[in-house]
């Protein structure tokens, strides 16, 4: 039986789910139940995306600095996020299971730009885009073997828990968490936990899993240090 809402729901859910739930009206088939769960959760997340790096980007253009943001810390973000992205692309993963990281990516480029714009790099504002764009096309692309992404993909959890380590040293050296949004952190730190359900339904694959359970890890302890500095002065404190 067919409904005009049929195509929609297939975006969540298998046919054979939604037999079960709009012809046999078993609303309670858990396999069925898990995956709709799943799929809801996943393009819940890519939504969410679209604006999670939002109130850091505008907290940044209010501030005209981009004073406590580890660039070093941005960059290994960007290569973790870029190296999921290209295996899932070459794993052919539903786009449920790992649509955010191109609109992380996106954020990612905008707030990495703001920060060489600050800092008067204008060669930085001027070439990183480009030179970015060309690496993500040849990650994702045939240029690329399949066996070399899976290396990337299993240094992914060594660059996660530096770029995140970085943001964390940077805190705690700084006193503050100068231009760090919590709301942003808080959406990143909600969204890892609930990847790691919807990467094990989907797709099954520890590598990527394992990843997000790190990510989420020290993403709290990243909101635990904004809960901590909350009322800390932004002044940076000299390196040696």
């Amino acid at each position: 039986m067919t409904y005009f809402f049929t195509p929609l729901v297939l975006l969540f859910m298998p046919e054979q789910c939604h037999e079960e739930f709009f012809v046999k009206f078993n609303f309670f088939d858990v396999p069925c139940l898990k995956i709709a769960v799943s799929k809801a959760l996943g393009y819940g997340i890519i939504l969410g995306s679209i604006m999670v790096k939002i109130p850091q980007i505008v907290k940044l253009i209010k501030a005209g600095s981009g004073v406590g943001l580890s660039l070093l810390s941005l960059f290994m973000e960007m290569l973790a996020v870029t190296f999921t992205m290209s295996y899932a692309v070459h794993k052919q993963f539903p786009f449920s299971s790992w649509g955010e990281a191109l609109f992380m990516t996106i954020q990612n480029v905008i707030i990495v730009t703001l920060i060489y714009y600050y800092n008067g790099n204008t060669m930085g504002v001027l070439l990183f885009t480009p030179v970015y764009a060309s690496v993500v096309y040849a990650l994702c692309s045939s240029l690329t073997p399949i066996h070399v992404i899976i290396k990337l993909q299993e240094f992914n959890l060594v660059i996660m828990l530096i770029s995140r380590f970085l943001q964390v040293w940077a805190n705690f050296s700084n006193g503050h968490t100068g231009q760090l949004s919590l709301l942003t952190v808080i959406l990143l730190t909600a969204g890892s936990i609930a990847r790691v359900f919807t990467t094990l339904q989907e797709t099954g694959d520890w590598l990527i899993t394992s990843q997000y359970i790190l990510s989420s890890s020290m993403n709290a302890l990243i909101l635990t240090q904004i809960v901590c500095y909350w009322n800390a002065p932004l002044t940076e404190k000299k390196t040696q």
